[in-house]
C-alpha cells in the first residue's frame, strides 16, 4: 500500500533516459509544460513534492531531534547535531535547508502548471491543496530550525532567482498559515484517501493546530494563536474521522519467527494497544483513525526503487550480530532514553516498557535478557522494532518502517493545551488528556479512572505542566520534543539540567550528557549553512551566536 512510493518508482523508471542530457545534442529534452499533460502527470509531480520529506524524517531519528530530555546519542562522539556540537558547515544542517527548498521549488513548479491538463476539477483542486500544504510545511520546518528565512513562492527559472532576502520569522509563519488554510478547503478527507501517506483535510487541520501553538509560544509569543489552535484541534475532534487506537492485533502471523509467546516482548505487545500503533508502521498497516499522517518508506535494496528510512535500525533495540539481520533485524541502538523519561511514567503506565526496551538481545543466540536495573539508564529507544518489519529481506542499515508525523493523540494533547490557555483547565481540557492517559494505562478511554486520570483541581499553570509531561511520555522519539521545549522557552535550561544528570548519574556512559551540557542560547536556531550564504549574500547576517 505504499501508494506514493509506487508513483515515485514510476518516476525513477521514466527518468532513466535523462542521463542523455549530457549529450551535446539533447534530443530527448522536453519542456516542463509537456510533462504536466494529464492527471497522472500531476500525481507524479505531487509524489515528487512529498519526496524530500523522506530524508528529513529518516535523519530525524538519530540527529535532528536526538538532543532533548527524551534521549541522547549513545556513542562517545562529541561532534554533530545529536550532541549540539556543530557549526555552519555541518552537512546535516545544509541538507535540511536544501531538502526543504527542493520541496518548495517542486511545489512551486506544480502550482504554476496545475491548470495545464484537462481533468476532473475536483481532483485538480485536491492535488493543488496538497501541494499548497506541503509548500507551507517546508516553510514551517525552515522557520522552526532557522528562524528568518526566504519565502519562495515562484519556480526557479534563472540563476538570479536564488537571491532572495530573508523574511522575518513571523512573516514566514503567516505565509505557512495562508498556504495551509487554503489547502484545508481543497484536500480530500481521510476516509476518501484511505491511507496515511497523503495529507487529508483533518491532517491539515491538525498541523495547523501545531503551527498555531508554535506561534503562540517563544519566540513569536502571539497569544491570540492559542484560540486558533483550539479551533483547528476541535475541528479534527468533531470530524468523526479519528479516534485513539484501543485494540490489538492477535493474528498469529504477527508472532515472531522462531519465538514463543513466553518472550517478554511478545507479552508486552499483547498487553497494550499503544504498541500496536508502531507495529502497524513496521508492518505497513494503515490505521488512519490514530495515525493521521505518516512519511512512507519502502524497499529492501533488492528492487529498482527504494525509499528507505532509519526507524528501527538507527534508533532501535541494539542487535549487531550478522546472523540475525533477517529475523530480529540489525540495529545500531544509536539512541537511548534518559532516566528522566523512564521515571516520568507512573506505576502501571504501559507506554514506558514499549518506548524504552526492557531487554537486551544476546548476540550469539538472539535470546532476550531482561534488564533488571530500575535506575532508568542504559535502555534503548524501542518504539520501532525491526522484528515486526514487513520486509523478509532486511537491509542492515535502513528500514521501510513508516515515520509518524501526526497522531490523533497529539491532536488531543494540543486541544487540551490550547483549551487550558484560552479557558483554563476545563472539563474539555481534562477530557482530552485523560483519554490519552487511560489508553496509556490500558483502561477504557471513556471511563473515569482513579489511577490514570489527572488529579482534579489543578491550576492553569499546573495543568500546563501536566500537558508538557504528558507530551513527553506519549510522543517521545516522534520528533516533537525539541520544538515543544523551544516554544515553552525551556530548551536550554532543560538540556543543561538533563545533561548534568546523565554525566553525574550514569558513570558507564556519562559522556551521554555531552549534548545537554553543550547547549546554549545559539542552539535555539541552526546556523544558516555556509554554502548557502556563499551563494546568496542576502542571507546575511548569520543567526545569533554562530
Amino acid at each position: 500500500m505504499k501508494k506514493l512510493l509506487f508513483l515515485l518508482s514510476i518516476i525513477t523508471v521514466t527518468m532513466v533516459s535523462c542521463e542523455k542530457f549530457l549529450n551535446t545534442e539533447p534530443i530527448d529534452k522536453i519542456a516542463i509544460t509537456q510533462y504536466y499533460t494529464d492527471e497522472n502527470g500531476l500525481i507524479l509531480a505531487l509524489a515528487g513534492v512529498y519526496d524530500p520529506l523522506g530524508p528529513y524524517y529518516s535523519d530525524l531519528c538519530k540527529n535532528q531531534n536526538v538532543c532533548t530530555d527524551e534521549g541522547y546519542y549513545a556513542r562517545n562522539n562529541t561532534i554533530g547535531i545529536a550532541t549540539n556540537s556543530y557549526d555552519a558547515s555541518n552537512t546535516g544542517v545544509a541538507d535540511l535547508w536544501a531538502k526543504c527548498y527542493l520541496g518548495i521549488d517542486r511545489a512551486n513548479n506544480l502550482i504554476a502548471n496545475i491548470n495545464l491538463p484537462q481533468m476532473d476539477e475536483a481532483k485538480r483542486q485536491a492535488i493543488l491543496g496538497e501541494t499548497l500544504f506541503l509548500r507551507g510545511y517546508y516553510h514551517f520546518l525552515l522557520v522552526q530550525y532557522f528562524g528568518d528565512v526566504p519565502i519562495k513562492l515562484t519556480p526557479t527559472t534563472n540563476p538570479t532567482d536564488v537571491f532572495i532576502d530573508k523574511s522575518p520569522a513571523k512573516a514566514v509563519y503567516e505565509q505557512v498559515l495562508k498556504d495551509m488554510k487554503e489547502a484545508e478547503t481543497k484536500v480530500s478527507t481521510s476516509t476518501a484517501l484511505g491511507f496515511s501517506g497523503r495529507v487529508s483535510k483533518t491532517a491539515v487541520e491538525g498541523i495547523l493546530a501545531r503551527v498555531c501553538l508554535q506561534m503562540a509560544g517563544y519566540p513569536i509569543n502571539d497569544n491570540s494563536k492559542y484560540a486558533e489552535a483550539l479551533s483547528w484541534a476541535k475541528k479534527v475532534q468533531s470530524s468523526g474521522e479519528h479516534a485513539l487506537k484501543t485494540s490489538i492485533n492477535l493474528d498469529p502471523a504477527w508472532a515472531y519467527n522462531a519465538y514463543t509467546a513466553t518472550s517478554p516482548s511478545v507479552k508486552q505487545t499483547l498487553a497494550t494497544a499503544y504498541s500496536q500503533i508502531f507495529i502497524n508502521e513496521a508492518k505497513d498497516v494503515y490505521d488512519t483513525k490514530e495515525s493521521m499522517w505518516e512519511i512512507e518508506f519502502n524497499g529492501d535494496r533488492s528492487g529498482l526503487y527504494n525509499e528507505l528510512g532509519g526507524l528501527g535500525s538507527q534508533n532501535g533495540i541494539t542487535m549487531t550480530a550478522t546472523p540475525f539481520i533477517s529475523t530480529i533485524g540489525y540495529s545500531y541502538g544509536f539512541v537511548r532514553g534518559t532516566a528522566r523519561l523512564y521515571k516520568a511514567y507512573g506505576v502501571g503506565d504501559l507506554r514506558r516498557d514499549w518506548a524504552l526496551t526492557t531487554f537486551t538481545y544476546n548476540a550469539t543466540t538472539g535470546a532476550e535478557t531482561a534488564i533488571t536495573s530500575t535506575n532508568g539508564y542504559g535502555r534503548d529507544s524501542a518504539k520501532w522494532r525491526r522484528i515486526y518489519e514487513i520486509n523478509t529481506r532486511k537491509d542492515k542499515n535502513q528500514t521501510a518502517i513508516n515515520a509518524p508525523v501526526l497522531r490523533f493523540a497529539d491532536v488531543l494533547l494540543m486541544l487540551a493545551e490550547a483549551e487550558n490557555q484560552v479557558n483554563g483547565p476545563t472539563a474539555t481540557a481534562y477530557g482530552a488528556v485523560n483519554q490519552v492517559r487511560r489508553r496509556g494505562y490500558g483502561f477504557d478511554i471513556n471511563t473515569i479512572s482513579a489511577v490514570a486520570d489527572l488529579p482534579a483541581g489543578l491550576s492553569k499553570a499546573q495543568f500546563q505542566q501536566a500537558i508538557e509531561d504528558e507530551r513527553f511520555r506519549e510522543l517521545c522519539f516522534e520528533g516533537t520534543r525539541r520544538a515543544d521545549l523551544i516554544r515553552w522557552n525551556k530548551y536550554v535550561q532543560t538540556l543543561n539540567s538533563v545533561g548534568n544528570e546523565i554525566a553525574t548519574g550514569y558513570a558507564a556512559q556519562n559522556w551521554g550528557g555531552t549534548g545537554g551540557k553543550n547547549t546554549v542560547d545559539k542552539h535555539l536556531l541552526y546556523p544558516i549553512p555556509l554554502k548557502e550564504m556563499g551563494i546568496n549574500p542576502n542571507l546575511k547576517p548569520q543567526n545569533p551566536g554562530w
